[in-house]
């Protein structure tokens, strides 16, 4: 589990294919820049981008980590080389400062816009469908492995928009300032929701 906290910002600098096969995936090389090497262990659990990985191999400025395709599959920024946002696995002893955070990206959204507003940005993601029942006002969603709050939802043909407002703190310590209208972003809908669903489907049949 993790909070959506993003506690350092690394670069991938290698992607090397596991195999010669379209299904194969691959093998990222990720410096570790002003992430903290020294909690890291052979098997951790570590966000990149908002996607759990396993560290297969490590130095204390870089770890390595295998992307199944499935994974490649459902995301974005796992396939080239650029910076990354990071996040240690949560400790039980750790404070929740953003949300509880599996690491399991649902889908992509595609970024509306990106503008500053005053002195704070206003994010604005297209959601698809599937994913869109799970987007609330003032709800919790991760992009890109951050955990944010929901300031609005519009429903659409294609889904829902959702806009989000970023202070410049946030924008500043992870790769969300590289976004821009037409990238795609991980998204994962809040864990509580996933619960809710369930539960009301379960009723109703």
């Amino acid at each position: 589990m993790f909070t959506g906290i993003v506690a350092g910002v690394g670069q991938i600098t290698h992607v090397e294919p596991l195999g010669k096969s379209a299904n194969d995936g691959v093998r990222l090389t990720v410096q570790a820049n002003n992430f903290d090497m020294s909690r890291v262990k052979l098997g951790d659990s570590i966000a990149i981008q908002g996607a759990c990985m396993t560290v297969i191999e490590f130095d204390n400025k870089h770890f390595k980590v295998d992307v199944s395709r499935e994974s490649l599959n459902k995301t974005s920024g796992l396939d080239a080389t650029g910076e990354v946002n990071l996040e240690h696995a949560m400790r039980l002893s750790d404070t929740v400062d953003g949300h509880l955070v599996s690491g399991h990206v649902d889908g992509l959204g595609k970024v509306e816009s990106f503008e500053p507003i005053g002195e704070s940005y206003t994010l604005r993601i297209q959601i698809p469908t599937e994913l869109s029942p799970y987007m609330a006002y003032k709800g919790s969603v991760t992009v890109n492995g951050v955990s944010l709050t929901v300031n609005s939802v519009e429903d659409n043909a294609a889904g829902c928009v959702i806009s989000i407002n970023l202070i410049p703190h946030t924008v500043a310590v992870t790769t969300l300032k590289h976004l821009s209208a037409g990238k795609f972003v991980n998204i994962e809908i809040d864990t509580i929701a996933r619960y809710v669903e369930r539960m009301l489907k379960w009723r109703s049949s």
